[in-house]
């Protein structure tokens, strides 16, 4: 089919992408796979593409400059930060991604992570372990009726963890520069501006695009702001925390934990300080995972590139 589109996905960490060739090839398209690390792999690979389907490789100025017929281009997931939205704005390139598939897996995620830490499980697992048997724990443990949930951030995540939260009896807050004017929140959701929320939160919980604006929000300056008792939960994106910083502060004690899913660079570095921070706890950029949630991202983003390419309307375009 030489008139057919030319879908390419540059990569993936799928078992299969059987889901997407279904659709591409139902829809007329012709479809290539690969797995790009580099700017000069994404290159060679899209040199001819319509439409690109991406996960983590880079789509940087310089290769938004080398595409020449490509319309459009679709983010499995959620963050957009390894796309040059402004390169693509420039080529008139489309832009969208996958906000809605996995709000329940990461919201489940974010609250698993702040319960394990507020009921101080990574600490008394081990301690069992040791045989060591105390019916009160390590440290003070507030009940969550005292404590105050905000979320930074007040997208569909956010919104599902603080349904959460409120199903346990925590006082409810969020911060969130990007919420419209006049947006109505529910009674028992306070507004925090961002120092009240690292002050007052006793878990404060990340729900925020990167941007060079929201780009280490939580750093040494944000974190001597919260409370020695507070817990800090990611599962939104790495670059929004200074992780070296954190690692400071969690080995001095200055706040009292960090749980964390996102991380700048991944796979987290063996010898990154936080490997040794106690108080920390890490899991590996799961949160999004079910085994109903991969093949929904799957067959969103292959439906979202050929809406694009039939000219019909898109879903969630970003740029």
């Amino acid at each position: 089919m030489p008139d057919a589109p030319k879908f390419v996905i540059t990569d993936y960490g799928f078992p299969t992408i059987t889901i997407e060739r279904e659709i591409i090839e139902t829809a007329g398209g012709q479809l290539a796979t690969f797995q790009c690390k580099t700017e000069e792999e994404v290159i060679a690979a899209t040199k001819e593409a319509d439409a690109i389907l991406v996960q983590w490789a880079p789509l940087t100025h310089a290769v938004l400059q080398q595409l020449p017929h490509c319309k459009v281009i679709v983010r499995y997931g959620i963050g957009i930060d390894n796309i040059d939205l402004d390169a693509a704005r420039s080529r008139g390139i489309m832009v969208c991604n996958v906000p809605d598939y996995c709000i329940d897996e990461v919201a489940d995620h974010t609250f698993a992570l702040a319960m394990s830490m507020a009921r101080q499980l990574p600490a008394l697992d081990p301690l069992v372990r040791q045989g060591v048997w105390k019916i009160v724990p390590p440290r003070p443990m507030p009940a969550s009726r005292q404590m105050i949930f905000v979320a930074i951030g007040y997208g569909r995540i956010a919104r599902a963890v603080l349904d959460r939260a409120r199903a346990c009896k925590f006082h409810l807050a969020t911060c969130d520069p990007y919420l419209p004017a006049g947006t109505k929140l529910p009674p028992d959701v306070q507004i925090l501006d961002i120092d009240q929320a690292l002050k007052t939160g006793d878990i404060v919980s990340l729900h925020l695009p990167l941007t060079e604006a929201t780009r280490h929000l939580i750093n040494g300056e944000g974190l001597s702001k919260m409370k020695p008792t507070s817990l800090l939960i990611n599962t939104s994106r790495g670059g929004l925390v200074n992780t070296v910083e954190l690692a400071a502060a969690l080995s001095r004690d200055q706040i009292a934990g960090a749980a964390l899913d996102v991380f700048e660079q991944e796979p987290l570095d063996a010898a990154h300080p936080l490997m040794k921070c106690t108080n920390a706890l890490l899991t590996s950029h799961v949160s999004w995972y079910s085994e109903l949630s991969q093949p929904q991202l799957q067959r969103m983003a292959a439906d979202e590139a050929v809406r694009a390419i039939k000219d019909e309307a898109v879903r969630n375009r970003v740029a």
